[in-house]
C-alpha cells in the first residue's frame, strides 16, 4: 500500500502540493503569531529609575489594600495622599531630607513651536531642583535654577541644539503650570530619559506652585526611617511606604508601564493568534477534505479492483501523514523566520513598546505543529470514511455527480453550531446586552455562524448559484448557462473555492462593520449627554487645568461653567471582588446646565456629599441604599446612591462632589451659553482666557471629534494586524484552491475543446465560474456578517444608544473585487497552460 500510495501522490503532484502550501502556511501563522504572543507574558525586569541615587525614599502609599475571605485584594488609587508634615519633621531628624514634589507642567519656545509634553498626550513633570540629585539627572548644559522665573529642562540629544528644533541654555520658554502661563529662561539641561520629560524649578518656586509634598528622600537608615514612621502615625505606619533598594521603582513614574503596555499588546495578539487559528484551521481541513473528495472517481477505481475499505481510509491517512508532516514542520520554520520582523513591525507601528522583541520561548512551535498535523488527519477523517464506504459500483457512478454531500451527521453538527451562535446572540441580548459590545464576543459569534454555514454550503451552493446566475444564464451565448451548472453540480468543488471568500468576508465585515458600529454609538452617546457649547480639557491622564483659567473662565457673563475632576472609586463586591470605577467629581447644579445624563432612576440633582451617582453594572444600584467605597485618595466612605444611570456603550461612569475627591486637579470645564447671552462675547472671553493660560479651548463638534474618533490611528493599526495577516493566507488560499481545482478539469476542458469551444472561449468560462463562486461565498459570508451587525444594533437599543448600524461598504467592495480577481487569475492561468497542449492528449488522459 505504500508504494500504491507514493505512486498516488506522484501522479496528483498538484493536489498534494496544494494541501502541502496550505498546512504550511497555516502552520507558519500560528507559530508567528503565537511566539509574538508567548513574548508578552512577562515584560523586562527594571531597577529603579527615578530615584536610582537615593538611599531611602518615603512616600504616602499608591495602592489600596483590602483583606477578603479569599485573601488580600489590591487596586492602584487614583490620588495618592501627600505625605503628611508630621512625618516630614519626624525624619528630618534623622538626617538631610529632600523635598520632592510632582506637578504637570508644559513649555513652549517663545521664538514658535508646539509644546513640550513628554509624548503623546502626556504632560510634562515639573520637580523642585534639589531632588535632582537623588535622580538620573545631571546638568549637559548650563547651571541649576537659583531665582524664580529660571527653568531646567530635559533635553534628548537630537535636540540640544536650535537646528535639531530643540531648547537651549538662554531660550526664553512659555511655561503652563498650575498656577498660570508665564515665560521662564533656561539656564540650565539635563539628558532626556524614557520614564518622564522633567523640568526643574527652584525648590522655592515648586513649592509654591505644589505645596503637598508627594515624596521624601531620606539620607539615614531604613531601620529607623521606618521606626519614625511608625511614630509618627502613632505606631501603625498605615498608608506610608518605606522604599529601599528595588522596591524603589515603587515611586518611578508609572512603574507598572511595561506591564501595562503588554496588557494591549497582550489582547492584540491573543485575538489576532485566535483569528488566524481558527482561520488556519478552517481552511487547511477544507482544502484537505477537498484533496480526498476530488479523488472520489480514484477510491471507486480501487474498490472495484478488489481494496477494501480499510485500504482505502489506511491509504487516505498515510497520504495526509506524508503531507502533514513536512507541511508542519516547514510551517513551523517559517513561523520562526516570520516572527522577528511580526514584532518589529509593531514596535515601529506603534503598537507595541520600543523593547519588544520575540523571547526564547519554544511551545508555540510544538503547539502549531501539533496542531497542523491534528486539522490535516481531521480534514481526511469524515471524507476518507465516506469514500470508503461506498460501494464499488456506487463509486463510479457518484464520482461523476457531488450526491450525498449531506450526510446527517453534517446536517447535525450545522445544525448545532448555527444554534449555538444564534442562540448565544439571543441569549446575551435577553441577559447583558452590553456583552455584545466587547471584543470576545463579537469576534467569537461569527466564528460560529461560518462554521455552520460552511457544513451546509452544498444546501446553500445550488440556490445561491441560481440567484446570482439568474441574469447571465438568460444573456446570448452559452456562457452564463454553463458556469451555473459547473458550479451548481459541482458542489464540493464550489463550497472548496468559495469557503476562503466566505471567511474572508464574513470575518472583515464583522470586525470592521462593529468596531464602527461601536464607535459611532459611542460618538452618539457623548454629543447627547453633552449639552456644552465647549469643552476644555487637560492634556494626558493626569494632566490638569490651570487655576487662573479656570477662575476666569467660571467669571465670564452669560456662560454656564462645570468644573470637573477625575477620580475613582473602588467598591468590594460580593465581598471578594475589589472593583474599580473611573469617577468624576462634579458641581451637580453646575452640571445639570451643561450635560443631559442618561438617569435610570433616581436625580443627579440630589448628590451631595453624602451621595453618589453609579450606573447599572454596580451590584448594589438600588437609590436610597448605602454602599461602601473607597474613595480616590484611599479613604473609606458609605455613600447614599441618589441616582443610578443607564450602562449605555460603557463609558457612564460614576458621579461624586469635589470633597470626595480630595487631590484630584480640575481637568476639564464644560462651558455652556445661557440663554438670551451674547454667544460672540462668550466665545471671544473664553478664548482669551485660553490663550493667556495656554488652555485649548474647542467647540464641542471640535471636542467630539478629537476625544470620540470615528476610526483612530491605534485601532487601525489594531485591524490591520489581525486581520491583515488571515486575510492574506485566506487569499493565498483561494488561489491555491483554485489552482487544485482548475488543474483536476482539465480533461473537462478538453472536452469542451473537442465540441468546438474555442480557447478564449473556454477562458471567459473558467473566469465566469471563478465569479460565480466568489458571488457566492460574498452572499455566504454577507449574511454571517449581516447577523453580527443586526445583533449588535439590537443590542444598542437595548441599551438606550440610537445610533445608526455602520456596514463598511467601502472595505466590502474592496475585499470582494479583490477576491474576484485573484479568483479569476488562479482559474485562468492553469486553464490557459492546460490548454496549450491538444484537447484530443487531455481527453484521453486516465485519472
Amino acid at each position: 500500500m505504500l508504494r500504491l500510495t507514493l505512486q498516488g501522490m506522484r501522479a496528483r503532484w498538484v493536489t498534494f502540493t496544494g494541501s502541502f502550501v496550505a498546512l504550511a502556511l497555516g502552520v507558519g501563522l500560528i507559530a508567528a503569531t503565537g511566539l509574538a504572543l508567548a513574548a508578552t507574558f512577562q515584560a523586562p525586569h527594571r531597577g529603579p529609575e527615578r530615584f536610582a541615587a537615593a538611599p531611602v525614599v518615603v512616600r504616602a502609599a499608591d495602592t489600596l489594600r483590602v483583606s477578603t475571605p479569599i485573601g488580600e485584594r489590591t487596586q492602584r488609587l487614583a490620588d495618592p495622599r501627600a505625605v503628611p508634615a508630621e512625618v516630614a519633621a519626624e525624619l528630618a531628624r534623622l538626617g538631610r531630607t529632600v523635598e520632592d514634589r510632582t506637578f504637570p507642567v508644559s513649555y513652549a519656545s517663545l521664538g514658535g513651536g508646539a509644546d513640550r509634553t513628554g509624548g503623546e498626550g502626556a504632560a510634562a513633570a515639573g520637580h523642585p531642583w534639589s531632588v535632582a540629585a537623588a535622580t538620573p539627572y545631571r546638568l549637559t548644559d548650563g547651571r541649576a535654577p537659583r531665582t524664580p522665573g529660571e527653568v531646567v529642562v530635559a533635553v534628548a540629544a537630537r535636540e540640544r541644539d536650535r537646528s535639531g528644533g530643540g531648547v537651549a541654555v538662554g531660550d526664553r520658554v512659555r511655561v503652563v503650570t498650575p498656577a498660570g502661563a508665564d515665560s521662564r529662561t533656561v539656564v540650565g539641561t539635563v539628558a532626556a530619559t524614557d520614564f518622564e520629560t522633567a523640568v526643574f524649578f527652584t525648590d522655592a518656586e515648586a513649592a509654591q506652585l505644589s505645596p503637598r509634598i508627594d515624596a521624601l528622600v531620606v539620607h539615614a537608615d531604613a531601620a529607623a526611617v521606618r521606626k519614625a514612621v511608625r511614630n509618627a502615625v502613632r505606631g501603625t505606619g498605615s498608608g506610608i511606604d518605606v522604599l529601599t533598594g528595588d522596591e524603589r521603582r515603587r515611586a518611578d513614574p508609572d512603574p507598572d508601564r511595561d506591564s501595562e503596555a503588554l496588557v494591549s499588546v497582550n489582547a492584540l495578539l491573543g485575538t489576532a493568534a485566535g483569528i488566524t487559528c481558527f482561520v488556519s484551521v478552517f481552511v487547511v481541513a477544507s482544502t484537505f477534505a477537498f484533496a480526498v473528495a476530488q479523488r472520489r472517481r480514484e477510491f471507486g477505481l480501487l474498490r472495484t479492483a478488489g481494496a477494501t475499505a480499510r485500504q482505502i481510509r489506511r491509504t487516505v491517512f498515510a497520504e495526509a501523514v506524508l503531507v502533514a508532516v513536512p507541511a508542519s514542520a516547514a510551517g513551523c520554520l517559517l513561523g520562526a523566520v516570520g516572527a522577528p520582523p511580526l514584532a518589529a513591525w509593531m514596535v515601529d507601528s506603534g503598537v507595541a513598546p520600543s523593547w519588544f522583541a520575540i523571547g526564547d520561548q519554544t511551545w508555540p512551535l510544538h503547539t502549531a505543529f501539533w496542531t497542523g498535523l491534528c486539522v490535516a488527519m481531521a480534514g481526511v477523517l469524515t471524507s476518507s470514511w465516506r469514500a470508503g464506504r461506498i460501494k464499488p459500483t456506487e463509486a463510479l457512478r457518484e464520482a461523476a455527480l457531488d450526491n450525498g454531500t449531506m450526510p446527517p451527521s453534517r446536517w447535525l453538527l450545522g445544525a448545532l453550531l448555527l444554534l449555538a451562535g444564534l442562540g448565544l446572540l439571543v441569549w446575551s441580548l435577553a441577559t447583558d446586552p452590553g456583552e455584545a459590545l466587547k471584543r470576545k464576543t463579537y469576534i467569537t459569534r461569527p466564528m460560529l455562524l461560518i462554521v455552520g454555514f460552511a457544513l451546509y454550503a452544498p444546501v446553500l451552493v445550488p440556490p445561491l448559484v441560481r440567484l446570482v446566475t439568474w441574469l447571465p444564464a438568460r444573456l446570448p451565448g452559452a456562457t452564463g448557462l454553463l458556469a451555473r451548472e459547473n458550479a451548481a453540480t459541482g458542489v464540493r468543488r464550489t463550497a472548496a473555492v468559495a469557503a476562503p471568500v466566505l471567511i474572508t468576508v464574513a470575518l472583515a465585515v464583522s470586525l470592521l462593520g462593529t468596531t464602527a458600529t461601536i464607535n459611532e454609538a459611542k460618538a452618539t452617546e457623548a454629543a447627547t449627554q453633552t449639552t456644552a457649547d465647549y469643552v476644555v480639557a487637560a492634556p494626558g491622564d493626569k494632566g490638569a487645568l490651570p487655576a487662573p483659567f479656570v477662575t476666569r473662565a467660571q467669571n465670564i457673563p452669560g456662560a454656564a461653567v462645570s468644573a470637573s475632576r477625575s477620580t475613582a472609586v473602588t467598591v468590594l463586591e460580593e465581598g471578594v471582588a475589589l472593583v474599580r470605577s473611573e469617577a468624576r467629581a462634579v458641581d451637580p447644579a453646575a452640571l445639570a446646565a451643561v450635560s443631559r445624563l442618561p438617569v435610570a432612576s433616581g436625580r443627579v440633582a440630589d448628590l451631595d456629599d453624602g451621595g453618589i451617582v453609579v450606573n447599572e453594572e454596580w451590584l448594589t444600584r438600588t437609590v436610597g441604599q448605602r454602599v461602601r467605597v473607597w474613595l480616590g485618595d484611599g479613604r473609606e466612605v458609605t455613600l447614599r446612591i441618589v441616582a443610578v444611570l443607564r450602562t449605555g456603550t460603557g463609558g457612564n461612569g460614576v458621579y461624586v462632589t469635589p470633597r470626595n475627591a480630595p487631590g484630584a486637579p480640575v481637568d476639564r470645564v464644560d462651558v455652556a451659553v445661557r440663554d438670551g447671552a451674547d454667544a460672540s462675547a462668550v466665545d471671544a472671553a473664553l478664548r482669551e482666557a485660553g490663550a493667556a493660560t495656554r488652555a485649548t479651548v474647542l467647540t464641542k463638534d471640535e471636542w467630539l471629534a478629537r476625544s470620540h474618533p470615528r476610526s483612530s490611528e491605534s485601532t487601525r493599526l489594531g485591524l490591520l494586524l489581525i486581520l491583515g495577516i488571515a486575510l492574506l493566507y485566506t487569499g493565498i488560499a483561494l488561489a491555491n484552491t483554485l489552482v487544485m481545482a482548475t488543474s483536476d478539469r482539465v480533461g473537462d476542458l478538453a472536452v469542451l475543446r473537442l465540441a468546438g469551444a474555442t480557447k478564449p472561449q473556454v477562458l471567459r468560462l473558467v473566469a465566469a465560474e471563478a465569479l460565480v463562486v466568489v458571488a457566492v461565498g460574498s452572499l455566504l459570508g454577507g449574511a454571517v456578517a449581516g447577523l453580527n451587525l443586526l445583533g449588535l444594533r439590537g443590542a444598542l437599543a437595548l441599551l438606550s444608544v440610537r445610533s445608526p448600524l455602520v456596514v463598511p461598504w467601502g472595505d466590502l467592495g474592496a475585499m470582494v473585487a479583490a477576491s474576484a480577481v485573484l479568483a479569476v487569475l488562479a482559474a485562468v492561468v492553469p486553464a490557459l497552460t492546460a490548454l496549450r497542449t491538444r484537447p484530443v492528449e487531455h481527453a484521453g488522459t486516465r485519472e
